[in-house]
């Protein structure tokens, strides 16, 4: 299994949702965060919180079989893209076991 931590413009994480559900990706996580890098967005503003100039990301995360990274990465790739620069970047990790909290039960051998 695998964890794909990809951090996409706040304009662009509709699009992508949609199109990994579309995709037979049902479950992922948002937060809002603050990217800080190369590239400024246009709307770049101190933060609040860090001493760094920052831009309004959106994480999204979701856990996946190994045959399902390179289906959701190129939908990822395909929805998030824009004609700026600093559109974002994916992380890609194993994940070694998935427990549900409630059973106790491991979500390893299914289909997640």
């Amino acid at each position: 299994m695998k964890e794909i931590k990809a951090f996409i413009k706040p304009n662009r994480i509709q699009r992508v949702i949609e199109a990994l559900a579309d995709s037979g990706f049902k479950s992922m996580t948002l937060s809002q965060a603050e990217g800080t890098g190369a590239f400024k967005a246009k709307g770049a503003k101190p933060s609040l919180d860090f001493h760094v100039t920052d831009s309004p990301v959106v994480k999204l995360e979701l856990v996946c079989q190994n045959e399902e990274v390179q289906v959701a990465i190129e939908t990822i790739l395909r929805n998030g893209k824009t004609e700026e620069p600093g559109d974002g970047i994916i992380y890609i990790a194993n994940i070694e076991d998935v427990f549900q909290i409630k059973t106790g039960e491991s979500l390893k051998r299914y289909d997640l």
